[in-house]
């Protein structure tokens, strides 16, 4: 299992739920989350075989972005 992250702009619970059909889709993805307090929203992927560009396909089809950090 190998753990993700990302700096994303991400802003509410509101994004984070329409980000999540998307990030919970990708095969390999053992769970996510954001971290909406922090600066950066940063979003943490515990991953299986998922890479991160798949990740931030997903976040783009959704309309936000991730840097992986």
């Amino acid at each position: 299992m190998e753990t993700l992250t990302f700096k994303t702009n991400i802003k509410c619970g509101a994004c984070v739920a329409k980000v999540t059909p998307g990030l919970d889709a990708l095969e390999g993805v053992a769970k996510w989350s954001v971290d909406l307090t922090s600066p950066q929203r940063v979003l943490t992927v515990e991953a299986d075989g998922a890479t991160p560009e798949a990740i931030q396909e997903a976040l783009a089809g959704a309309g936000y972005k991730g840097e992986k950090i």
